[in-house]
């Protein structure tokens, strides 16, 4: 059995995200990495969706890639930063 190129992008995709919605569900200060894995989620996923000419799922992802941009920097960027200035 092979798999496609195609394949292994959707199920790339399906886990990761998977694994962002875990990350997050759990609410622990490690938490903010499930948008990292969103973030490489949307990516396999916008891959799909070009390789299979679904424009609409493209479009989408690109809206949850900046989602994802933004939670990276809320829950992993910006509080270390907004520690050090306290200091």
């Amino acid at each position: 059995m092979s798999l496609s190129l195609v394949t292994v992008f959707e199920w790339s995709g399906t886990l990761t995200g998977l694994a962002g919605a875990a990350l997050l569900a759990a609410n622990r200060h490690w938490s903010g990495w499930g948008f990292a894995a969103f973030l490489v989620s949307n990516v396999f996923w916008m891959i799909f969706a070009l390789m299979t000419h679904a424009y609409g799922l493209a479009l989408m992802q690109v809206g949850f890639l900046l989602t994802s941009i933004v939670g990276l920097f809320r829950w992993l960027l910006l509080p270390p930063a907004l520690k050090s200035r306290a200091k």
